[in-house]
């Protein structure tokens, strides 16, 4: 550890010591193959079935394709940032363990604070999306569960305890079998995407592409109060629907649906070889989703004209349109398989992100105890698996689930600035990829990122710092306290030093 202005900082070496010691060696299973599929298996769920058209018919007409591409971009930009610290810092604990190594132990608990904010919760709003879609298939055969045991209104919702629960025991026996797991459903969605792209096209009108970007026209409902984003808060700018504006004002919609990609920072840990595999999962997986998401956005907008599209279920209304009603079963399926991925990464990126804290004694250090015949860190995972099956099945999550987006955002803009002091601090430091046009790509990233946020509700805001407070307050409580860089850590690591000689960066 070293002290600078009063910041407990964990350095780099001290961070992959932790990975060597036998209590809390994970097993190093996946390939670049591995997370390339975790990565897709996150980013497709039901964004790509029902953003495509509630954008397209309020936002950014057939245009929403662009929508998709923007946003891709930005997302590419932060990808490039978590890629140079996974492959420099493979530990697990993705954004927690990177601003450990740049802005000290505070910044890093609050970080870590925020992705319980956005993984535990995800996977709760996601169990509850399962549940409805189980429910809406097991209808169409006549079998439907009563509302008040299934779907989003329900008062005690067992499916979507039952799907959280069952994935918690795959990640508990092992990360390769999750990631066999993962494979299988990743390519049932696959499969089901193409098949809509395939069948699809053969229905477009290039008459529903014009205009491609319509007329610029003032947003219907803005929002007010605390409804409206904080932006318009602030500046009291309205947004605008339709043309360029609306083209931009979409993209910061879909980028919704590619969130997820950061995940497979937080299986660095378990990788082969994380300094090339790590880079090549991240942008894989991006690139994959991006082309598959502007593929179905075009056919979608080509099929039935952007004006009557189906908001909530635009696929399936537009292949009704078109007299294929029995596609909107298939996507069905789709959805289904989609959510079930997304239910078991976000379980496993919770589950490291806490692993870490604990193994720092941030948290109870009992909980990073690794199962010596799965080498999962199964304590905490079956903790989290237990507390995110309680929350889908209990609590209405309703528009807590933007919680979610601004917990990703805020980690995104500190990765992004935190690529930027790790440069500084440790130039020496050997990074397998590195990005390029430092720094001006790592501030576009946190500039765009931030931007996003302020898009955001304002009640979300208020929200989000209610819980940073909370999180602040346990910190003081407890880790602050039973932190091992509070004891003085235990490593002791030779350094390469700035001029090229062996010096030595103790821990104290």
């Amino acid at each position: 550890m070293t002290v600078a202005n009063g910041r407990r900082v964990k350095s780099v070496e001290d961070s992959i010591a932790d990975t060597e010691e036998p209590e809390h060696q994970l097993k190093k299973n996946l390939s670049g193959l591995d997370l390339t599929v975790f990565g897709v298996g996150v980013i497709i769920g039901t964004g790509i079935f029902v953003l495509t058209g509630e954008v397209a018919q309020t936002t950014a007409g057939p245009a929403v394709a662009i929508s998709f591409v923007i946003a891709g971009i930005v997302c590419g930009l932060a990808a490039l940032c978590y890629a140079e610290f996974a492959s420099t810092v493979p530990v697990a604990g993705s954004a927690y363990t990177f601003s450990y190594a740049t802005f000290g132990e505070l910044i890093a608990w609050i970080i870590g604070w925020d992705l319980v904010l956005e993984l535990a919760l995800g996977a709760a709003t996601v169990s509850v999306g399962w549940s409805g879609y189980l429910n809406q298939l097991l209808s169409d055969i006549g079998i439907g569960l009563p509302e008040v045991i299934a779907g989003e209104t329900a008062r005690f919702n067992i499916p979507a305890m039952f799907i959280a629960l069952v994935m918690t025991g795959v990640l508990i026996l092992g990360i390769k079998l999750s990631s066999r797991i993962t494979s299988i459903i990743v390519a049932i969605k696959v499969v089901i995407v193409l098949l809509v792209i395939v069948v699809g096209v053969f229905y477009v009108k290039a008459a529903n592409f014009s205009p491609f970007i319509p007329p610029t026209q003032p947003a219907e409902d803005g929002g007010s109060g605390l409804t409206q984003p904080f932006i318009q808060l602030l500046t009291g700018f309205a947004p605008a629907s339709f043309g360029v504006e609306g083209v931009i004002a979409g993209a910061a919609i879909v980028f919704f649906a590619f969130i997820g990609f950061d995940i497979v920072a937080t299986a660095a840990e378990e990788t082969k070889d994380p300094a090339k595999d790590l880079p090549r999962g991240i942008f894989g997986s991006l690139a994959v989703c991006t082309i598959l998401y502007v593929l179905v956005s075009l056919v979608v907008v080509g099929m039935q004209n952007y004006t009557e599209l189906n908001a909530s279920a635009p696929l399936a209304g537009a292949f009704s349109s078109v007299g294929l009603p029995f596609f909107s079963g298939i996507i069905s399926v789709g959805a289904l398989a989609g959510l079930t991925s997304v239910v078991m990464i976000l379980l496993l990126g919770q589950s490291r992100v806490l692993f870490a804290m604990s193994r720092d004694h941030l948290l109870p250090p009992g909980l990073a105890k690794v199962h010596p015949t799965y080498g999962t860190p199964y304590r905490i995972t079956l903790i989290t698996g237990v507390v995110v099956a309680v929350m889908a099945g209990l609590i209405p999550l309703g528009t807590l689930a933007e919680l979610v987006n601004i917990g990703t955002l805020f980690a995104f803009v500190l990765v992004s600035v935190g690529v930027i002091v790790l440069r500084r601090t440790r130039p020496e430091l050997p990074r397998a990829f590195r990005v390029p046009l430092m720094p001006v790509l790592p501030v576009v990233a946190a500039l765009a990122s931030f931007y996003l946020m302020l898009n955001l509700p304002t009640d979300t805001w208020i929200r989000f710092a209610i819980w940073m407070l909370l999180g602040v307050i346990v910190y003081f409580a407890y880790g602050r306290k039973h932190s091992r860089l509070a004891k003085g850590g235990d490593h002791d690591h030779s350094v390469e030093t700035g001029d090229g000689t062996a010096g030595r960066r103790r821990t104290s």
